[in-house]
């Protein structure tokens, strides 16, 4: 090699270096770009577990208990579905959710649940059930002194044909796992069909009574159970008052024989808070033979206790007749304010507590036994078309 090569050849290499360098920054930004920066969403805000509205404590200045929650439905859930799991009934659920489809509500809807009441006009006294309502209420006794309570739950009631009878009577005897004896009455019901029902039906799955009954004063009457929890909430029986399964596993225990049973039939409920007058309205039943349309405000001022009568009269020109109107024209089983100037029913609902769509902390179900049925089955009940081998009580 040249001794004038190996003078030029470190100037040439680092040039060449140079040059390299040069080309290379001449480009504006690394070959590949850096991945995007991974965007984490926001946490979803965590909904407080709802809480069973059951039982409570009633205060001596309020005739209202309870308190209107909100719910998102789920995957798999229909509107009986919901109904169920937070103790509330058919008719009540489909009354405060107008337009939703009960089979197919929609996954992600907000839907509402009807767990605030307005107490019957009714002494507290035993059990007191409102036919319009399809709600039972149990005032149990306490010293004086003590705090007032009260248990609620929905149940069926007589059909169509075959009413749940209205005024005051009293348990006279309770049964575990009883035996049906079929009524003539409903054994010619079901001939008429070509259907032959037994004469009595054994304690069982089988059973319509379900596993408790409460006998009443009133011959073939009862307080009790159900095989078909789908029934409750709906004018599905003979006549007799049906709890939730698990709902009247409880009432068994608690309610003693000689209790007090009153039955009224109260389309709408009146009730005041913090000097605000509430109204509850519900469909009034087919074969109510009282003329609500005819003859309204001296109808409604009968369902009041006659207490709440004396602060009626005193308060008449207070009451937003036009929103009476409305709740009864359109009964959504909600407490609306109809004094003062509160807002209606959009804002009882847009203040309700939305809450988990889960098994309240306390329920008396545990979610799982007893599950509901298909749309055929319940809408075959509804329309009198149901198969099962022992019929309805």
């Amino acid at each position: 090699m040249s001794a004038l090569f190996k003078v030029l050849l470190p100037g040439a290499v680092a040039a060449g270096a140079l040059a390299l360098s040069g080309c290379s920054m001449l480009h504006l930004g690394p070959k590949h770009p850096p991945a995007p920066a991974t965007v984490v969403p926001p946490a979803t805000p965590l909904l407080p577990q709802p809480k069973a509205t059951h039982r409570f404590e009633v205060d001596p200045n309020s005739d209202l208990v309870g308190y209107v929650q909100k719910t998102i439905v789920g995957k798999d859930d229909t509107l009986p579905d919901i109904a169920r799991r937070f103790d509330v009934g058919y008719e009540e659920m489909l009354m405060a959710n107008p337009g939703v489809d009960p089979w197919l509500p929609g996954v992600g809807r907000e839907v509402v649940v009807p767990t605030q009441f307005i107490l019957p006009a009714a002494p507290h006294v035993g059990v007191v059930v409102n036919v319009a309502e399809m709600r039972i209420f149990y005032y149990p006794p306490h010293k004086k002194g003590e705090p007032e309570t009260v248990y609620t739950h929905p149940i069926g009631i007589g059909k169509v044909g075959w009413k749940t009878p209205e005024g005051t009577t009293k348990i006279i005897s309770r049964q575990k796992d009883p035996i049906w004896t079929v009524p003539k009455s409903v054994r010619a019901e079901h001939q008429e069909n070509g259907e032959e029902l037994p004469a009595q039906v054994p304690a069982g799955p089988d059973n319509p009574l379900g596993q408790y009954m409460f006998r009443l004063g009133w011959p073939s009457y009862l307080i009790h159970g159900t095989n078909k929890p789908y029934g409750v909430g709906m004018r599905s029986s003979h006549g007799c008052m049906r709890l939730y399964p698990e709902d009247i596993a409880v009432f068994f225990d608690l309610v003693p024989i000689g209790t007090k049973v009153t039955v009224v039939n109260q389309p709408y409920v009146f009730g005041w808070r913090d000097g605000t007058m509430y109204m509850q309205a519900y469909t009034v039943m087919e074969d109510d033979s009282r003329n609500w349309s005819k003859d309204r405000k001296r109808l409604l001022a009968k369902l009041l206790r006659p207490k709440q009568r004396g602060t009626l009269a005193q308060h008449d020109d207070e009451i937003d007749w036009q929103r009476v109107g409305d709740l009864a024209h359109s009964p959504r089983a909600l407490p609306v304010p109809v004094t003062g100037s509160s807002e209606g029913v959009d804002a009882v609902i847009a203040q309700g507590m939305l809450v988990e769509n889960k098994l309240p902390e306390g329920s008396n179900w545990d979610g799982q036994s007893g599950l509901l049925v298909d749309e055929k089955t319940f809408n075959d009940l509804l329309n009198g078309r149901d198969k099962a081998p022992v019929g309805m009580p």
